[in-house]
């Protein structure tokens, strides 16, 4: 499987942010996005997960299911964790499992995987924010889906949190995952880079 990004422009409120990008991932690696703030790392990710139109140039994923988009083949974990906070840890998982479809895994081993299983009924308002992003990080466990697009993945998490996830990641790519991540810190495992410039 091979994910790949031709020639892409992205303009956002009439300002080009970038254009002529190509970039390539094939399965079992990762790619981090580095630059400044400004610089498009969050466009990019959006674009690949059908968030934003790209103004010009194609996304493309060479050995994935036909019948499907690239958005529905990767999973977006963005700046802010999409959780209720009326409902609880199990709730959220279930409701984001139930609502992407696909091939399912059991809710309460993902909020294992995650060290979440001993809240499993405390309403996601009582979470701190190390405990929101691991929720957040459990949806990526409770529906398989290749790809990863990741924003800024390890904030708000601890030294354990990010072993944890490092280990997370390690399994995906070794299941032949792609992972995309923008990120100003070093993610922990092996990957390419995609240097963006800053704003003009």
């Amino acid at each position: 499987m091979r994910l790949s990004g031709r020639n892409l422009r992205c303009v956002r409120g009439g300002r080009e942010v970038f254009s002529a990008l190509d970039f390539s991932v094939s399965s079992g690696e990762a790619l981090t996005v580095l630059g400044p703030n400004g610089s498009g790392k969050t466009s990019l990710l959006r674009l690949i997960a059908g968030l934003l139109v790209p103004a010009d140039g194609a996304i493309a994923l060479n050995g994935g299911e036909a019948e499907l988009s690239v958005s529905e083949q990767a999973h977006y974990l963005g700046h802010r964790d999409a959780l209720k906070p009326a409902l609880s840890v199990l709730e959220n998982l279930s409701f984001w499992r139930d609502f992407l479809g696909g091939e399912m895994q059991d809710a309460r081993q993902c909020l294992a995987a995650v060290a979440l299983d001993h809240a499993t009924d405390l309403p996601a308002a009582y979470l701190s924010a190390g405990q929101r992003r691991r929720l957040s990080i459990a949806r990526l466990l409770a529906v398989r889906r290749p790809v990863w697009l990741l924003d800024e993945p390890t904030s708000a998490l601890d030294a354990a949190g990010q072993e944890l996830f490092v280990g997370l990641m390690r399994q995906h790519l070794g299941r032949g995952g792609i992972i995309i991540a923008a990120t100003h810190l070093p993610l922990g495992i092996e990957a390419g880079e995609l240097r963006m410039r800053g704003p003009a």
